[in-house]
């Protein structure tokens, strides 16, 4: 039987239920499944030696959004993220996609810049030329310390070099241009910025300060793109409404910011879920929607010839799927089971879609009901939490507060009091 994304009602189903269908979905073992669903995945001894002065660990949830088609292709989406709303908007927005083909993709290749600045140079633009006329050599010296990148087809294949004026005079920045296959990088980058220093400083007779990796991944491009019926949005008007809440991000840094945020939403919680670097990824997002000057938003929409919605997305995500925690997270690796990519750029791309997903369902929302209603409904159950309530109360609770549209935990605390009143035996009608 054909494997799909498409599953109604998902969300009605029992965490267990949901679980089994993904298992069956992705292939995963008993071993795995097992791993997914507990709170305990990380053991003490791989925690110590993760990070620093550990004490534990800090569980949050995951998540699976559904329905997504990229590339002709199902998947399932391994989301972990603490906010409400975000992974049922996620799958309804693909779910929409559907009718048009779902989401196609796109992206440049997994390329990453390394920094090496050089100071004190006499004559930077001589200095320039200098180092462009060695750049075999470079080259050659960069590779020389990572063969296994190279032997997959990866490695140093460019040298760039810029004069930048800084307010102790101009300097020389020299970029090592590096294909990383399936990682993310950094090590490797790093490394070779660190490697080819020393020569760089002898060619330039200037001094290298710092060498390291550049997070504005402007050549490690993902982009998707999907056609959203009119019909099945809300039609003609929903589909105006949308691109005038795009334009509006267009021309307001303000307004981009938040729209930059609901994108990240998505790719963030992706991110986490795999086990790459948020910071990096979030980092490299908004320096690349500032890049011309103007903080801009990472998503765009027009409409075309049929009065349907086309919404696009480029956004550098430099992610992998070898070293870091990707490697070592057991959940991060069963997460990437479930997604089934097989390269870095293949899981770029995907997170580019569900990037792309996650804004538009924001959009619609703004330009529809507004965003709080579906958001505070979800976050109504929260709230009845922190108050205390338990069981079929959570329901209860939440649902009075919704209905009333006083989502505060003073009226949940209030709400739980009365629910268990009225439950009590002494006050129950004979």
């Amino acid at each position: 039987m054909e494997k799909t994304s498409r599953i109604s009602g998902f969300y009605r189903l029992s965490p267990q239920e949901r679980l089994n269908a993904v298992k069956e979905f992705a292939g995963l073992s008993d071993e795995e499944a097992s791993i997914i669903s507990s709170t305990g995945a990380l053991k003490y001894e791989q925690v110590d030696r993760m990070v620093e002065n550990v004490i534990g660990v800090m569980p949050i949830p995951l998540g699976v959004a559904v329905n997504f088609l990229i590339n002709g292709k199902d998947y399932l989406i391994p989301m972990a993220i603490e906010e409400p709303s975000v992974i049922a908007a996620a799958s309804n927005a693909a779910r929409m996609a559907r009718e048009k083909g779902g989401f196609r993709t796109s992206s440049t290749g997994p390329f990453m810049r390394g920094l090496i600045q050089v100071t004190g140079v006499k004559d930077p633009y001589s200095a320039r030329f200098v180092v462009l006329a060695e750049k075999e050599k470079i080259m050659d010296m960069a590779n020389a310390v990572d063969p296994v990148l190279v032997k997959f087809g990866g490695g140093c294949k460019d040298v760039e070099a810029y004069v930048k004026d800084t307010p102790h005079g101009p300097i020389l920045v020299v970029h090592l241009i590096v294909d990383c296959r399936d990682a993310m990088g950094a090590n490797a980058v790093n490394t070779m910025a660190e490697t080819v220093a020393p020569y760089i400083e002898k060619a330039t007779g200037g001094r290298v300060y710092l060498r390291i990796i550049s997070n504005l991944a402007d050549r490690r491009l993902m982009r998707a793109r999907a056609v959203f019926a009119k019909e099945a949005i809300g039609g003609e008007e929903v589909v105006d409404g949308i691109i005038k809440a795009y334009e509006f991000a267009l021309v307001d840094p303000y307004r981009a910011a938040t729209h930059n945020k609901g994108i990240m939403n998505g790719i963030s919680a992706v991110t986490l879920a795999t086990g790459n670097d948020t910071r990096a990824i979030e980092a490299g997002a908004h320096a690349y929607a500032a890049i011309t000057g103007t903080y801009r938003p990472l998503t765009a929409y027009e409409k075309n010839a049929d009065g349907d919605l086309v919404g696009t997305i480029e956004i550098p995500l430099a992610v992998g799927l070898v070293g870091g925690a990707t490697a070592s997270h057991p959940t991060a690796r069963a997460n990437v089971k479930i997604l089934g990519v097989k390269t870095a750029t293949e899981l770029g791309e995907v997170m580019a879609a569900v990037g792309l997903a996650q804004n538009f369902a924001a959009l619609r929302a703004l330009a529809t009901e507004g965003i709080q209603r579906g958001h505070m409904q979800l976050h109504s159950r929260n709230v009845a939490i922190q108050a205390g309530a338990t069981g079929e109360l959570i329901d209860k609770v939440a649902e009075a507060m919704v209905r009333e549209k006083k989502v505060r935990a003073d009226r949940a605390k209030e709400l739980l009091e009365q629910f268990k009143r009225q439950s009590s035996p002494g006050m129950r009608t004979p």
